[in-house]
């Protein structure tokens, strides 16, 4: 039975308690973590913060020289990564290989480069004798809570910025999906001085015990919208900064003058993608009723289409198969399901479901589902479209589907989400920001945006003369 060890000041450590790991592709019973209590946040607090005395001071170049060998080693092991992954995800292993990892090392390969590359005020004498100075500092210890849904994804896109600008990080990957970040750690430590990047395993009181520390300085989540908030609340009591990714509910708009089939077979790949379970997954399609019944056939085609365990994996565990049924079954009479709906098995497989008839105000189309799980609802006109679009208290990420540029850049303007992608729905690059407004949270993953999330800056003034 595999068991996960903590990766605390540059050494795998145990702890007292222990978790059961799944692998939700057959539903049995794998291994064990280790279940870490306040003992073992205190440590790694305390290594992390005698570390952050040394790397703050590191150069640019030094914290570009360890990353990018990160991203080598991870590039050169990928086949050990992804068997970790896959094990405690029921990942399809082709797809965490050909497009997960690929992403993780280009976002390593990013914020190496980002560390070189510092913007801000010119030094000069804005006050008649004084010479002013912008410095940009790494905040500090920064305490990380990773999700289930991309492990190892998630957590590359939050040590890659923070280390890069010099702070040191204590992550806690979902006490479900422990094994890669644990895996990153020892590998990173081949590159980074011991205390600099901690892996510790543990439920949500191992979480919360991270953000109440007196030594974390900023924290970092990305999860449901429910967790966010609860470390919003315990971090206010400290005024800790906080960059909060939190869940999605996206919309997708589809205007008549698109290619239906075409359309609606994107629309499918974007909900049915690792399962639905992504914040910005394809959620509410949003048609024009011109061609609504149109897109509902060939929608519910090609959702049918779609394999569970071939072409998609399984929800994470027992507990989100059982929410998401749980909102299936208590639909309203007037709500109609196309396709789907159905546990085939083996493990916590959910079929593609498409569901029909549905009003604003219902529960499936106000909650995030994060399931191989679409709505779809007609509109009439623009106004509509964009009403119904943000009339949900998300806003990460939508879609506008239509071969209209003006159209384009009306509705995009007035989307209230912080995406918008257009004839398309899902790509990411290390390049550009994630983040979203609302019950989605604040803050930025990816992107120049993301690394300024992890400095604080300082003014110095000199007077002369």
């Amino acid at each position: 039975m595999t068991h996960v060890l903590n990766f605390v000041d540059g050494s795998p450590a145990d702890a007292g308690g222990s978790l059961t790991l799944t692998d939700p592709a057959t539903g049995e019973a794998f291994g064990t973590s280790v279940l870490s209590g306040q003992s073992e946040v205190d440590k790694a607090m305390t290594a992390a913060a005698r570390a952050f005395r040394t790397w703050r001071r590191s150069t640019p170049a030094e914290r570009q020289g360890a990353l990018l060998r990160l991203a080598d080693a991870l590039e050169t092991r990928a086949e050990e990564f992804a068997g970790a992954e896959v094990r405690e995800t029921g990942k399809i292993r082709d797809v965490v290989l050909a497009e997960e990892i690929p992403e993780c090392v280009s976002a390593l390969r990013f914020f190496a480069g980002a560390a070189r590359q510092l913007e801000g005020t010119a030094a000069g004498e804005y006050l008649d004798g004084h010479t002013s100075v912008i410095r940009r500092e790494p905040v500090g210890v920064c305490a990380q809570i990773a999700p289930w849904n991309y492990p190892l994804m998630m957590a590359v896109w939050k040590i890659a910025p923070a280390l890069a600008a010099g702070n040191t990080v204590v992550l806690k990957p979902a006490e479900t999906t422990p094994s890669t970040a644990v895996l990153l750690a020892r590998v990173a430590a081949e590159f980074f001085p011991a205390g600099v990047f901690t892996v510790l395993c543990g439920d949500r009181e191992t979480g919360r015990a991270l953000v109440r520390h007196p030594l974390t300085d900023l924290v970092s989540i990305t999860g449901s919208t429910r967790a966010g908030i609860d470390v919003a609340t315990v971090a206010a009591a400290d005024l800790k900064r906080t960059h909060l990714e939190l869940g999605g509910n996206a919309p997708l708009l589809v205007f008549p003058d698109v290619d239906i089939a075409d359309t609606a077979a994107r629309i499918v790949g974007a909900a049915c993608y690792n399962a639905g379970q992504d914040c910005t997954a394809g959620s509410r399609v949003l048609v024009h009723a011109d061609v609504h019944d149109e897109f509902v056939t060939e929608l519910t085609k090609a959702a049918a289409a779609q394999r569970p365990g071939v072409d998609y994996g399984p929800l994470n565990s027992r507990a989100q198969l059982d929410r998401v049924l749980g909102l299936l079954a208590r639909l309203p009479a007037h709500a109609r399901v196309e396709t789907g709906g159905t546990a085939p098995g083996p493990g916590f497989q959910l079929s593609p479901t498409v569901v029909t008839g549905l009003h604003q105000d219902d529960e499936l189309v106000q909650e995030e589902v994060f399931a191989p799980v679409l709505t779809v609802q007609a509109f009439t006109s623009e106004e509509q479209a964009i009403e119904l679009a943000n009339g949900v208290p998300y806003g990460l990420a939508s879609s506008v589907w239509t071969r209209d540029v003006a159209r384009v850049a009306r509705v995009s303007r007035d989307l209230d989400f912080g995406c918008v992608w257009v004839n398309t729905h899902g790509p990411l690059t290390a390049e550009m920001p994630h983040g979203g407004f609302g019950h989605s949270g604040h803050g930025k993953d990816l992107s120049a945006y993301a690394f300024a999330e992890y400095t604080r800056v300082k003014h110095v003034m000199t007077r002369f003369g």
